[in-house]
């Protein structure tokens, strides 16, 4: 404690591993912040105790470089670790976080990823868990107001939500499968899957905003593509059954979006090339457009992709989508994915948010007038009786090579963080 301070003000390595420890040693982390009692501790090894807290002060050891506290009984991490100015290894291992996503970061993330999430989120609560509060704190507003007899604003509110159906797997005559193979667990190990019927890209600019509102969430919730990547597919172009697998930079072929097909090693040589050229002409470091997610498959001998009946590649996250598969203004049903390398959940939880959107995105192409024109069948499905027809979820099975299933969505439990603004008809 404080004793401990005061005699070895010069300590620059504290080891208390295996000591049935309940909390750090007081004194350690001070209430008051700084000055720091260990103004050089570079080391502290607290493994293979109880502790079932880091106090925020943590912060306060300003020379901390290497924090060992895995197998103990912490619960959440506290944001103020992202403040330790020269901390770079971190080991929080075997401890049963309440974040799952965050749980799987620290066994398998470098300490430079975990600290920028929680710099971000704040004890690991990232924008998806956020999102689930806000989930809760509006239901229990909403419980609020029928207690006071609110009931009938409630029911005005509920007309004007947007509605989806989904369609289950065994009211389906043809449900779409996809495969994975085993290679993709060390690459990009998680995928979901569903189809969307009944969407309107014709009005005017609607397939421009679509595309607007894809690279949007790709910068948002998605955070620059590095938990998640979303691929939209034209539902008639796709070949089904469809297999996510791995292959090797030079022998995996795509047809990107507005070019010509190639090797997935030349066309990542390729848009180096061309971020190279953006910096040298704009006279700075940020490039824009696909170049800016190169990075994300450095160090990888496997690059994951999705696969049609006929071999061809449609999807190869998170660079590009294929041209064989592209949406246009004529496209009414869309197969969509949502991959990452985090965790299930964070497919889960964007692949909710995208339909919400598209969902809104439908309602304001219908409610306009633009591009109606003498279309009559345009004019039909932009009337105002079709205002509230639902656009239709189709459950789409992951299964593995033999057919085991891994994931169905939707699921009784998905939708469920944008049902504040989305009535979803089971």
């Amino acid at each position: 404690g404080p004793g401990l301070a005061r005699a070895a003000p010069q300590l620059q390595e504290l080891l208390l591993s295996g000591n049935r420890l309940r909390a750090l040693p007081g004194g350690l982390l001070p209430p008051e912040g700084p000055p720091a009692p260990f103004p050089l501790l570079s080391r502290l090894d607290a493994a293979d105790n109880e502790v079932a807290e880091l106090g925020v002060d943590i912060a306060a050891l300003p020379a901390l470089k290497s924090l060992d506290v895995a197998n103990n009984q912490l619960r959440e991490l506290p944001a103020a670790l992202a403040d330790c100015p020269r901390l770079k290894e971190a080991n929080f291992r075997g401890n049963q976080l309440r974040d799952k996503r965050l749980e799987k970061m620290v066994n398998g993330c470098q300490t430079k990823a975990i600290l920028e999430y929680l710099r971000a989120g704040g004890r690991g609560k990232g924008k998806a868990e956020s999102g689930r509060e806000d989930v809760r704190k509006k239901k229990r507003e909403k419980q609020q107001k029928r207690d006071n007899g609110d009931g009938e604003q409630d029911e005005v509110e509920e007309a004007s939500k947007l509605l989806v159906k989904v369609l289950h797997i065994s009211e389906n005559p043809a449900p779409l499968v996809v495969k994975v193979s085993p290679g993709v667990k060390d690459v990009r190990a998680f995928i979901v899957c569903c189809v969307l019927k009944g969407v309107n890209l014709k009005p005017g600019n609607a397939l421009k905003r679509f595309l607007t509102m894809q690279t949007k969430l790709h910068e948002d919730i998605c955070e620059k593509r590095t938990v998640a990547t979303i691929a939209t597919h034209d539902l008639q172009l796709v070949k089904a059954p469809l297999t996510y697998d791995v292959q090797p930079p030079d022998e995996l072929r795509i047809t990107p979006l507005g070019r010509k097909e190639i090797k997935a090693k030349d066309l990542l040589r390729q848009l180096q090339m061309e971020a190279e050229e953006q910096r040298k002409q704009k006279k700075r470091q940020n490039v824009s457009g696909l170049h800016k997610y190169l990075q994300l498959l450095d160090g990888k001998d496997s690059y994951p992709c999705l696969v049609d009946a006929e071999g061809a590649v449609i999807s190869f996250p998170p660079i590009t989508n294929s041209e064989k598969t592209k949406i246009r203004k004529e496209t009414r049903d869309l197969f969509l994915e949502v991959s990452s390398d985090t965790s299930l959940q964070i497919c889960k939880d964007v692949m909710d948010t995208l339909i919400l959107k598209i969902a809104e995105l439908n309602r304001s192409a219908l409610e306009s007038k633009e591009g109606s024109g003498s279309d009559m069948e345009s004019d039909a499905l932009c009337g105002p009786g079709n205002l509230n027809l639902p656009l239709v979820v189709e459950q789409v099975r992951v299964v593995d090579m033999d057919g085991n299933l891994k994931v169905l969505y939707p699921s009784k439990t998905d939708l469920a963080t944008v049902s504040s603004l989305l009535t979803v008809i089971r």
